[in-house]
């Protein structure tokens, strides 16, 4: 599998690297971010994408801003900074939540180049803290996994996901897909239904090239077929990951995941979200009202990339004179959750069930 971590800091360059997953399952490419304009980029364009694996970069970015500072007032710059990176994708918490602790680990009582160490150890200290976090989710997910298979005889536990929540939304592992590696190195069968995911096809390009590079059983659907798989009885359990969640136990996710949600609920199929502590928005307690849903560029959707001749090709396929609407993200409600799924164990979908877990956060 090569480097199995998306993002990592390249010591003897003196800058980031991660994958650029624009180029993905067609070419493992690796990209260097240098600036905080190459920080922000790499988060606005999706070269970087899921709610962890941005915190992470934007955690370096706060770092490398602080690199290059020239000024007179590296805390009010920094404030600036903070803004900038958090202005790049609306959706994810993670995000804000990265530059804020950034910035909270930097003081006006210590030198600039004191100032840039914290930061940088602060990324170091975030990925490292994300990895932790998703192997954790992964321990708590396989419990679920393995008794599910406890009931099928011998045969695959089947299941759904919708996107891409595995490394390359995290920094190793993942945070849906993270039961099912480690099922599947614990020699539990299991096959994945990979929903294509569109637009941008998350699931059908990154999902899938993660699942294929671990030899994971898995097959590629269309997003609308799910609903057909578990009316019949195909499909044991779902896991998704989230962009954020309230207190209150709803879930953004790629846009899509509300409709499985309801078919998972219609069947008696559990539906189960795998996510870190830093994707729940604390502060937040209803979803469909208060989290904020990106709408991304027109040409995710009327545009497709393909190969022809082993070159990667742009592809119009839709009528020139048509609107598009291109909604990155929706919230499915916490009574369609049958649990989540973080670092300290599973929890239901509810503030109480979240707050039994992080009993800190009660008097926020």
């Amino acid at each position: 599998m090569g480097n199995p971590q998306t993002i990592w800091y390249n010591h003897q360059k003196q800058l980031v690297e991660t994958i650029d997953q624009r180029k993905l399952p067609f070419q493992n490419l690796i990209i260097e971010i240098g600036t905080l304009e190459e920080a922000g980029n790499a988060i606005s364009e999706m070269v970087v994408r899921g709610a962890p694996l941005i915190g992470v970069t934007a955690g370096y970015g706060m770092y490398l801003a602080a690199r290059y500072y020239a000024g007179n007032d590296f805390q009010a710059e920094m404030k600036l900074v903070a803004e900038k990176l958090k202005s790049t994708r609306p959706t994810a918490v993670n995000l804000a939540f990265a530059v804020d602790e950034a910035l909270s680990v930097i003081s006006g009582q210590i030198s600039i180049s004191e100032n840039v160490k914290k930061l940088f150890d602060y990324a170091e200290n975030l990925k490292q803290r994300e990895i932790g976090f998703s192997k954790n989710i992964g321990k708590h997910g396989l419990e679920i996994i393995k008794a599910v298979s406890e009931t099928k005889n011998g045969e695959p536990v089947q299941i759904l996901t919708h996107c891409n929540a595995g490394r390359l939304a995290c920094v190793e592992l993942g945070t849906a897909t993270a039961p099912i590696y480690l099922a599947h190195e614990a020699g539990i069968p299991v096959h994945v239904w990979v929903d294509e995911t569109r637009p941008r096809n998350q699931g059908a390009r990154l999902t899938a090239w993660e699942l294929g590079e671990a030899g994971i059983p898995h097959t590629i659907i269309p997003d609308n077929t799910g609903g057909h798989l578990m009316q019949h009885k195909m499909v044991d359990m779902v896991i998704v990951g989230s962009d954020r969640a309230t207190l209150n136990g709803d879930v953004a996710n790629k846009i899509g995941t509300y409709l499985k949600a309801l078919a998972a609920a219609d069947n008696g199929i559990p539906f189960y979200v795998a996510l870190p502590s830093t994707t729940i928005d604390w502060t937040l307690n209803d979803g469909i009202a208060e989290i904020p849903i990106e709408q991304r560029n027109a040409s995710e959707v009327s545009v497709m990339e393909g190969l022809l001749d082993g070159e990667v090709h742009e592809f119009s396929i839709l009528p020139a004179k048509s609107a598009v609407a291109n909604y990155g993200f929706d919230v499915t409600p916490a009574r369609l959750v049958t649990g989540l799924i973080t670092e300290r164990g599973v929890c239901n979908a509810t503030r109480e069930g979240i707050l039994k877990l992080f009993p800190e956060k009660a008097n926020r």
